[in-house]
């Protein structure tokens, strides 16, 4: 992960994390204000550019996705399937932090049997 100093983004830049995963692109960024004082244009922007990262107060909060009909099913898919892996990776780095990833397989299948026996009383 890159690290960058904390400085307020602009709606003019494009600066990202890392641009492999825009293949190659750079990201436009638009802040809150921009988004509410210039919507119409930032909606026709939007189809050219593809994703651009809301900000407030400079950080990222929200991604604006064009979509139309005939993606739209398959983007949601693609972006709930990104957050179930993100929500994985979060779950290791957690289990490795606490220690948890070197509990023996025997000793994790015994408590997911006592918890079985709990629940059929």
């Amino acid at each position: 992960m890159f690290k960058r100093k904390k400085e307020n983004l602009t709606a003019g830049d494009t600066r990202v994390y890392n641009k492999d995963t825009l293949g190659g692109r750079d990201m436009k960024f638009v802040s809150i204000r921009d988004l509410r004082g210039k919507s119409a244009e930032i909606w026709k922007e939007l189809q050219g550019e593809r994703e651009m990262v809301v900000t407030s107060n400079g950080r990222p909060i929200a991604i604006l996705a064009a979509v139309n009909e005939s993606n739209l099913e398959e983007s949601l898919s693609a972006f709930r399937r990104a957050r179930a892996v993100e929500a994985v990776a979060s779950l290791q780095r957690q289990s490795t932090e606490q220690g948890t990833d070197r509990i023996p397989l025997d000793e994790i299948n015994a408590e997911i049997r006592e918890v079985r026996r709990k629940r059929i009383r």
